[in-house]
């Protein structure tokens, strides 16, 4: 019967676990990350669900003869958010995984 015990014990833990992750996830995805290009010429803001929620240009990015350059810095700007959500969700939700091997 002893056995049962810290059965029970275990899955409580797990739950407790499970719960912990879910709050963090729920606190990722309302952050928001920024990312910038071109010493600060374009600005994208990503959530932590990994979508776009603003692009801000400056008027000086703009070169009609240039477009080029425009749509790589807003790649960039984009990656570089992208990144940072990257980063800390791995940050936030490694805590729960470390010594597991877990995808995300």
């Amino acid at each position: 019967m002893r056995g049962m015990g810290n059965m029970q014990n275990m899955m409580k833990q797990m739950q407790k676990m499970q719960k912990k992750m879910a709050e963090a996830q729920e606190e990722l995805a309302v952050k928001e990350f920024e990312g910038t290009a071109g010493g600060g010429m374009v600005t994208v803001k990503i959530s932590g669900q990994k979508e776009v929620v603003d692009v801000l240009i400056k008027e000086e990015a703009v070169d009609p003869d240039d477009i080029e350059m425009l749509q790589d810095l807003v790649l960039a700007a984009t990656n570089d958010a992208l990144k940072k959500v990257d980063e800390e969700t791995n940050k936030t939700m490694g805590q729960f995984t470390k010594g597991m091997n877990l995808p995300f």
